[in-house]
């Protein structure tokens, strides 16, 4: 059952994983409840916004932990640098987008 040519994975890979569907479901739960929360007629403190906010930062940080494990530590040495700066450029555009919703909801909120 243990095959010798395939690698061991890497160690933060569980804990990437784990975190990872542990924020989306922290996400999901808080968008349920919030949903809930306008139905009644209630307002929400932009206070709770928060939660939402950091579960997709988590959800973001630690999906690009995985595709840097996936990509620039099974990359071979001779290509590794050019992976590194198309990795570095992609992650930077998926924080930008998550940067830019985020200042786009809460301007929303303070312009109503």
């Amino acid at each position: 059952m243990n095959n010798p040519d395939k690698p061991s994975p890497h160690p933060l890979r569980k804990t990437l994983v784990i975190t990872e569907f542990s924020a989306l479901a922290v996400l999901l739960a808080s968008m349920g409840w919030f949903s809930s929360q306008t139905d009644n007629g209630h307002s929400i403190n932009p206070a709770w916004l928060l939660i939402p906010a950091l579960a997709s930062l988590a959800v973001f940080l630690s999906f690009i932990g995985l595709m840097y494990l996936r990509w620039i530590v099974a990359a071979s040495a001779d290509n590794q640098l050019r992976h590194k700066i198309v990795f570095s450029l992609l992650a930077v555009t998926l924080i930008g987008v998550w940067v830019y919703g985020i200042a786009n909801t809460w301007l929303s909120l303070n312009a109503a």
